[in-house]
């Protein structure tokens, strides 16, 4: 088995799923090839050497159907094949995995992997597949609306409205500080279209936000619930009772447009491509659990690779956790009982933004940065998806 090491790491800034978002304008291929052009300026040697490009998006249909990956690599004139993938949120982080696993047993020594979502253009359940769509489908499973779910778990672990705001307000605090201190700039590339820049910076972030603003905020869900979504999760759980929906705009987590790549590979991979390895990856793992609660299975999936990796939950420095909604971020602090400097310590999701089968290499991108910028060790990054999916990475700084 051979160690695997990031390279390198390049994301787009993420930008509002809107109409007028920064990024609405420009297609998720282009998102992907310009992340390819601007890794070939950081080494030449890629487009050749390149064994597979992988890329996790959830939307798989229209602009982001028909394998993207090879399509950008085309595009893009890298001399390699290309694989989309899908695990709806976790995409990103198992394109990562899969490229890593492939390294690790010598079927490859180099390849770049990560994820993409513009969810202006492909918005969410646009490929009306049958757990989103199919009376029955959705019935037997419990696929409620994800805000319903985060709900659910507020209720069933007795968070209180405050808890969940104070936690939505230090996300965006931390986003803003970061940003003005530059922390990410070194993973950051501006998209261009037509040869200017369209986007340089997560746009999503609310600095103004206060505690009182958040507070003065109404309740996001409570319309899906009446509208039988309760009832659903009553038929799955009756002994849940009311629902006490909790969550807003504001600790919920900015759907955003933006895509993210990073580059793997084995020692001779590195020495060839002149980049010095920056981090190893020591672990992945997915996990399932209750497809109605369904937002909890990346923090089953950290916990499942820490016992992988030999480690206990305070060895980690760095937990890059998608921010799927306040409820399951407390939940994870608490059970595991880490530290607040721990978590997302530049920002997550509610403030900066969630990219789907982005969201898992901008995650990467972070942690990795944030590990080089304290000198610390381990970093972990995970994600939740619809449905109780979820994965995880663990990966070692290189001294």
């Amino acid at each position: 088995m051979s160690d695997v090491y990031l390279l390198d790491a390049l994301r787009t800034p993420r930008g509002r799923a809107r109409p007028n978002g920064g990024l609405a304008q420009v297609s998720p291929l282009h998102l992907i090839t310009q992340l390819l052009d601007g890794l070939k300026d950081r080494s030449a040697d890629l487009p050749q050497s390149v064994e597979d490009l992988i890329v996790g998006s959830a939307g798989q249909v229209g602009e982001q159907g028909g394998d993207l990956a090879r399509t950008a690599a085309l595009l893009a004139g890298w001399n390699t094949s290309g694989m989309t993938l899908n695990r709806f949120c976790a995409s990103g982080v198992d394109a990562i995995a899969t490229a890593a696993a492939r390294i690790s047993f010598g079927t490859a020594n180099l390849q770049v992997a990560g994820g993409v979502e513009s969810v202006s253009r492909v918005p969410m359940y646009s490929d009306e597949a049958p757990i989103w769509r199919d009376p029955e489908v959705v019935e037997r499973t419990g696929a409620v609306q994800m805000g319903v779910a985060a709900d659910l778990i507020a209720t069933l672990e007795g968070f209180e409205r405050e808890e969940l705001d104070a936690y939505a307000l230090r996300s965006q605090q931390r986003a803003a500080q970061a940003w003005e201190q530059g922390r990410f700039a070194a993973s950051v590339l501006p998209v261009r279209l037509d040869g200017d820049v369209v986007l340089a910076h997560d746009e999503a972030i609310r600095p103004q936000t206060t505690a009182e603003s958040l507070a003065a905020m109404a309740p996001a869900f409570a319309s899906f619930g009446e509208r039988g979504q309760d009832d659903l999760v009553r038929r799955h759980h009756p002994e849940v009772g009311e629902i006490r929906h909790l969550h807003t705009v504001g600790n919920s987590p900015a759907i955003v447009d933006g895509a993210g790549l990073v580059v793997l590979g084995d020692e001779l991979a590195a020495q060839r491509t002149g980049f010095r390895p920056r981090a190893r990856i020591l672990t992945a793992a997915t996990a399932s659990v209750d497809p109605v609660i369904m937002l909890t299975a990346g923090q089953a999936a950290v916990e499942k690779a820490l016992r992988t990796a030999g480690l206990c939950p305070g060895d980690i420095d760095v937990y890059e956790i998608a921010e799927a909604f306040a409820a399951t971020c407390v939940k994870f602090q608490r059970d595991l009982d880490l530290a607040d400097g721990q978590i997302n310590p530049n920002g997550g999701t509610i403030a900066m933004g969630h990219a789907f089968g982005g969201t898992g290499a901008i995650l990467l991108a972070s942690c990795l940065d944030e590990l080089e910028r304290t000198r610390a060790r381990y970093g972990a990054v995970a994600v939740s998806g619809a449905a109780g999916t979820g994965s995880a990475l663990i990966i070692e700084r290189m001294p």
